[in-house]
């Protein structure tokens, strides 16, 4: 290659009209007097200019002081016409050839619309990617909606910095099966490794849970930040995250994250270059009360489809409104167990909290409350602001709640934490979604996907071209 430049497709007299002059057509041995032929490829959208002795067409010439600058002029809505509706292309020149193609984001767009189509008319699975996999909760809601749909899927491949995570999550998450990839690595260094990047396949769906201590109220007050993306070690993962994106090509894209997410400047850069990427973009902040959640998380999901793609969180339905009390999660512990404690400590930390003008406080809950505070990752910590359960018979007794109360306070399959510690088990939970939200939003694009695969309109051939670049 000899040189590379995005230039638009200019109008005259009503036809388009493309211009190269100066310093490209001359790489390319266009020089003025020339010959060159101009051929058109439908298939690959692509028009071809080729010096030839025969060509019909002859390099112009335009003066720029004393200098002679070589002129390509295109005004035929003829040849042009393999780019109806494209208002910029890019120009590739080579030896003897100068290539005109539509910008690689344009071709990305076809590929991926086709893909998904081909793979729903014939029935075949589609393929998932997951980033940021923790232990599969996110993965399993959307593999759970998307078969609710009828679309069949696979997970290709998970990405998460913890080794235990991804173990736990191959054995007892059932979005997997004995060809998912575990890639256990910080996203940075997997997007970065090109040999690495190389056997990833590309998805039809990738989703991603960025980690959120950056951006959350309770990261940024701990260490102090500015704003969000001043986090050392997860400040900057939208970085790798669009390059893997680049590379595995979904025509859809889930990401969660907490709400505040929304006004950073991570999820600005997001919304720009998926624009460029040819995606459009929809979010919303999901109530986990509206599904009737015990724990009333809210948890930004972003949407990004492919151009093409209809979707809108209009469709999203939520269960008909059922109360239902913390007794109806609670494991069988007798009132006489050992897990039941004064937890005095605790309580006289309250007081001197209160003291010192502090806003700390215990959030302690009884079996007939009907909402339970949000149960985080560090909840094995057994710290003073965490939600306690109260004795059904003496109210100075305290217990934590239990790995499987916690999974069913969230509605996650108590299965995708079997056999963990409660430590491993809370820190799974607690960095997790609300299920039944993201598993609604699972079920609507795999709706989206079935309705618009109808309807798009992808030649076979198109296809064939854009995959073959």
């Amino acid at each position: 290659m000899k040189s590379y430049e995005v230039t638009k497709i200019g109008h005259n007299r009503g036809k388009p009209r493309l211009w190269l002059e100066g310093s490209k057509a001359l790489l390319g041995g266009f020089l003025p007097g020339k010959r060159f032929e101009a051929k058109k490829n439908l298939d690959k959208q692509m028009l071809t200019l080729e010096l030839s002795d025969s060509g019909c067409r002859i390099v112009s010439r335009k003066l720029k002081g004393e200098r002679e600058l070589p002129v390509i002029d295109i005004n035929s809505g003829e040849l042009l016409s393999v780019f109806d509706g494209i208002e910029a292309v890019r120009v590739v020149v080579q030896d003897g050839k100068i290539f005109i193609l539509p910008l690689a984001a344009e071709i990305a767009v076809k590929e991926r619309l086709g893909r998904l189509k081909a793979k729903l008319d014939s029935g075949s699975a589609i393929l998932v990617g997951s980033l940021s996999h923790g232990g599969g909760v996110l993965s399993h809601a959307i593999h759970a909606g998307l078969k609710e749909a009828g679309v069949e899927a696979k997970l290709a491949f998970a990405n998460e910095i913890r080794e235990e995570l991804l173990e736990q999550a191959s054995e007892m998450n059932d979005a997997w099966d004995g060809e998912t990839l575990p890639l256990a690595a910080p996203m940075q260094e997997l997007a970065f490794d090109t040999w690495a990047m190389n056997q990833l396949p590309k998805v039809e769906v990738l989703e991603a849970g960025l980690p959120c201590s950056g951006a959350s109220v309770a990261g940024r007050a701990k260490r102090g930040l500015e704003h969000p993306e001043a986090h050392p070690d997860v400040g900057h993962l939208v970085v790798p995250f669009l390059a893997i994106i680049a590379k595995v090509q979904p025509a859809v894209i889930l990401l969660e994250n907490v709400k505040q997410y929304l006004t950073s400047a991570s999820m600005c850069i997001l919304r720009n270059q998926l624009r460029d990427f040819g995606y459009n973009l929809h979010e919303e902040v999901l109530q986990a009360a509206e599904w009737n959640a015990l724990e009333h998380r809210e948890r930004l999901c972003m949407v990004a489809v492919t151009r093409g793609l209809a979707f809108d969180f209009a469709g999203l339905v939520r269960p008909d409104r059922r109360e239902q009390q913390i007794a109806e999660i609670l494991d069988p512990v007798p009132e006489d167990a050992t897990c039941w404690s004064r937890m005095e400590g605790l309580k006289a930390k309250q007081e001197r909290d209160k003291a010192e003008g502090k806003g700390f406080a215990m959030q302690i809950v009884t079996p007939f409350d009907t909402r339970c505070p949000t149960i985080t990752k560090g909840y094995a910590k057994v710290r003073s602001t965490d939600p306690k359960l109260q004795h059904p018979s003496d109210p100075d007794l305290l217990r934590q709640f239990t790995p499987a109360e916690h999974a069913r306070i969230k509605g996650i399959p108590e299965r995708l934490v079997n056999g963990l510690s409660a430590t491993l088990a809370h820190e799974l939970l607690g960095q997790s979604i609300c299920y039944e939200p993201f598993q609604a939003v699972g079920r609507l694009l795999g709706q989206v996907m079935k309705a618009c695969g109808h309807a798009m309109a992808t030649p076979a051939s198109t296809y064939r071209a854009a995959v073959a670049g």
